[in-house]
């Protein structure tokens, strides 16, 4: 088991004294016909990171499988039962609770193979948490309005596909609210693009700080904006539409004499619409608000 050794240039190596200073973890994990499953070999530097004891785990290996994140406990059960029924290969990410209740991601590679008692797998795991970490900041970049913070319009269409998906699955409500700045073209024709940029600025704060963490607000284009209300029905969602209104004309955004104020269209999803029947609907909304005077909410 793992008892091989290799020449190199400073003489023979054990590959067990070399797997101990390797950054990952080389393993055998076995799951016996009864279900047990334990680890006939372990050994990688993660496993001190991990404080877990590698000789207890080769009798059992729930003190490791306790340690999973418990979102994917279910999904690592799963890829083993594929992988034991139809021997093919595991290949997953995970996370595992390390020390001081930190978790950190690691990526299982492992091939199985019948074994007496039943299946067993040969594999590594890595820890990849600064890799995801990373993943994590570009699809924020690549998914985010640089200006405001908010969600740019690629991305908030694809959250709106995604709940009005939802919508349809459970029958639940939804309303939709198109934002636009009144007179925006004054502000920056009177007080340059800067200042414009700062009021956008300025209102992609003033939204994250007014939603609820469920809703998703978004650049719709220039100085439009989007909020999708998930699970809220027009009656719920007016309310907040006036909040916001209301937030932004006593807001001071550090333009002089100047008074901003924006116009609201809100609509509700009706069962099995088409999307931009949804979002034509509130663009109707909102040019009636305009034509009623503006800094108002029209539904």
């Amino acid at each position: 088991m793992f008892e091989a050794s290799t020449k190199e240039v400073g003489g023979p190596v054990n590959l067990h004294d070399l797997a101990r200073h390797l950054p990952g973890v080389i393993f055998q994990f076995q799951r016996d016909h009864s279900g047990h499953m334990h680890f006939p070999y372990l050994a990688g530097r993660g496993l001190e990171l991990a404080g877990v004891e590698p000789s207890g785990l080769r009798q059992d290996a729930r003190p490791l499988l306790a340690r999973l994140h418990t979102q994917d406990h279910p999904h690592l059960m799963a890829a083993i039962e594929r992988s034991a029924r139809w021997r093919t290969p595991v290949a997953i990410k995970f996370r595992l609770q390390f020390t001081h209740h930190r978790y950190r991601w690691i990526a299982l590679r492992a091939q199985p193979e019948d074994a007496p008692a039943g299946v067993l797998w040969h594999g590594m795991m890595i820890d990849i948490t600064e890799q995801m970490i990373e993943e994590v900041r570009l699809r924020r970049l690549s998914d985010t309005d640089d200006l405001t913070g908010l969600a740019n319009r690629r991305y908030l269409m694809a959250r709106f596909d995604e709940e009005l998906s939802r919508c349809n699955r459970h029958n639940s409500p939804l309303s939709f609210m198109l934002i636009d700045f009144d007179h925006f073209k004054r502000i920056n024709d009177t007080w340059g693009h800067l200042y414009g940029n700062q009021v956008l600025a300025e209102f992609g704060r003033l939204c994250r700080g007014l939603l609820r963490t469920e809703d998703i607000s978004g650049r719709f284009g220039g100085e439009e904006f989007a909020v999708i209300l998930p699970s809220t029905p027009i009656v719920a969602s007016r309310p907040l539409a006036e909040k916001i209104c209301t937030a932004v004309a006593q807001h001071d955004f550090g333009i002089p004499s100047s008074r901003v104020t924006i116009s609201i269209g809100l609509a509700e999803y009706r069962l099995g619409e088409p999307r931009d029947i949804l979002i034509n609907r509130a663009d109707q909304c909102l040019y009636t608000a305009k034509h009623q005077g503006r800094n108002r909410v029209a539904c």
